[in-house]
């Protein structure tokens, strides 16, 4: 449930970005300056009732689908409908489907220029950036229309114990990676709710979970049996940006050289 004070700025939040909306066709005189709270809970498939209470802090939480309408029928930006999200404890099912605006310009331009397999995770461990190569060598996880999410990919598709050799082990040593990362992050309802969901999806990801494994990144001998190159190793190395340290920028380079 969220604290008083994170409803409350939801409810302002809500509520600013309704005023501020101009209505697609003009109805008589209006005495709301924006969406009435009726015309926003139409466009939002919602009730008036739970629109209401939602602006005025009260403790509901909406689906993270009733906030993805609420987000397009308020026309918010990738930013607003990222705090939208943010404040309602939420994480949002579209968030992982895609490169993230947000990653670092720095990361980006990093990814780019190296022509081994790269790519950039976010605090959730998304990829938020990837080069080609870094596409060619995870098929399944960045080539098109696929999970965006390292952990979800590794625990949840079929292609990833294919493609990773003792796949449990690796498995079980990227998630006691992460959760070096979840003593920073585990105040953060959208990790806390990201775990909870994989546990619920995932027996195995939910019995390593509580084995309370922890390990640094560092990287080292990674091996893969690729559909189309067969066999390939790669030496692993993880750098943080300095400007955005809850990023990662990992980089694979060919073990034979």
């Amino acid at each position: 449930m969220l604290e008083a004070d994170q409803r409350r700025l939801l409810g302002e939040f809500v509520r600013a970005h309704r005023e501020r909306v101009r209505p697609t066709a003009a109805v008589g005189r209006r005495r709301t300056s924006g969406l009435r709270r009726e015309e926003l809970a139409a466009l939002a498939g919602i009730s008036v009732t739970w629109c209401t209470w939602i602006e005025q802090g009260r403790a509901v939480q909406a689906s993270p689908e009733a906030l993805g309408r609420i987000s397009r029928a308020l026309s918010l930006s990738r930013a607003e409908h990222d705090y939208l999200f943010k404040l309602a404890g939420r994480v949002d099912p579209e968030g992982s489907r895609g490169p993230s605006a947000d990653a670092p310009p720095s990361l980006i331009a990093a990814v780019k220029a190296i022509e081994y397999p790269a790519y950039g995770l976010d605090r959730l461990w998304n990829a938020c950036c990837w080069n080609e190569a870094a596409a060619r060598l995870f098929r399944g996880w960045l080539d098109a229309d696929c999970q965006r999410n390292l952990l979800r990919y590794v625990f949840l598709e079929p292609s990833a114990r294919e493609l990773i050799p003792n796949w449990k082990d690796r498995a079980r040593r990227l998630l006691a990676e992460f959760r070096a990362d979840f003593a920073r992050t585990f105040r953060d309802a959208q990790v806390k709710i990201f775990v909870e969901t994989l546990r619920a999806e995932s027996a195995f990801f939910a019995e390593a979970w509580d084995q309370q494994a922890v390990q640094i990144r560092e990287g080292g001998l990674h091996a893969f049996n690729h559909p189309h190159d067969g066999p390939v190793s790669f030496i692993q190395h993880t750098f943080a940006p300095a400007e955005r340290p809850d990023y990662k920028l990992v980089i694979n380079t060919p073990a034979d050289r």
